[in-house]
């Protein structure tokens, strides 16, 4: 096993506070096009609250903009985000309006959205540094419910998510916001090659477990060892056939009745709740 090199820190410097003139002159200083202006909504903007307290106490990132409402800014400060101290960017006071015409359409911003440098790229090896439980996914596509399995993920414990380059959400603002602050949290590697990625986590010592309807063990018969991967397929498709076939076993989820699958991000949740009780 490969040692995990340290990620040097960002070295981040406060922006000039504010001089006089309030909200009114935060308004003028723009470095963006807001509703209206040419140039349309900006893709890279984290937004909600947990999504951006999370990536503000993430020593990883750069925060690079902030913007937010008068009424968010008290409500950062309540979470012990000061300007000054804990805050190294000068947030921009704006309307709510005036921010939704930065994000995308339909963006629930909560009156607030940080534009952020992107997370580290991270190997197989450096993700799965001290996890016990990593989740695998093949081509997941769903920004929502990649956002939901790396919640579920960060609330049972698993430490790691594995997922394919191509075929997979970006890492932004849609997906971080259905994440609730997790994508801060569990370390993401994207590969390549998913089965050399599995192969990877074999020789880390994992047990490789593809959740499957048709699997030949129920999850909650099925004994695992320390350390375990579980890997689930994209919604509809499930497990591309390699990636079955490199699995050391396919399990199902117990089910009654005349429906047998879940949406992806429950069946994560459930399977991962379900090997967090055993630890």
């Amino acid at each position: 096993m490969s040692k995990r090199k340290a990620t040097p820190p960002h070295h981040r410097r406060p922006e000039p506070s504010r001089g006089g003139g309030g909200q009114q002159a935060s308004r003028h200083r723009q470095h963006g096009p807001l509703k209206g202006h040419k140039g349309g909504a900006d893709e890279s903007f984290l937004y909600g609250f947990h999504a951006v307290i999370a990536a503000l106490r993430n020593p990883a990132r750069k925060p690079l903009r902030l913007v937010m409402t008068r009424n968010a800014e008290g409500e950062l400060a309540g979470e012990g985000l000061s300007l000054g101290h804990d805050l190294l960017v000068t947030p921009e006071i704006l309307t709510g309006e005036e921010i939704a015409g930065i994000l995308p359409p339909g963006a629930v911003h909560q009156g607030v959205a940080l534009k952020v440098s992107a997370l580290p790229d991270l190997s197989v090896d450096e993700a799965c540094e001290g996890a016990e439980v990593a989740v695998v996914l093949d081509q997941v596509t769903d920004p929502h419910n990649f956002g939901a399995i790396l919640r579920s993920a960060a609330v049972f414990g698993a430490g790691a998510l594995i997922t394919t380059d191509r075929n997979s959400p970006p890492l932004g603002g849609v997906l971080a916001k259905a994440a609730s602050g997790a994508l801060e949290k569990v370390k993401v590697a994207k590969v390549t090659n998913l089965v050399r990625a599995i192969e990877e986590l074999k020789e880390l010592g994992f047990e490789v477990i593809g959740l499957d309807g048709e699997g030949d063990a129920s999850l909650p018969d099925f004994k695992t060892g320390p350390k375990v991967a579980l890997v689930l397929g994209a919604e509809g498709a499930g497990l591309r056939r390699l990636t079955r076939e490199h699995c050391d076993i396919l399990a199902r989820l117990p089910a009654s009745g005349d429906m047998k699958s879940l949406n992806v991000s429950n069946a994560a949740a459930v399977a991962l709740y379900e090997l967090s009780r055993r630890r």
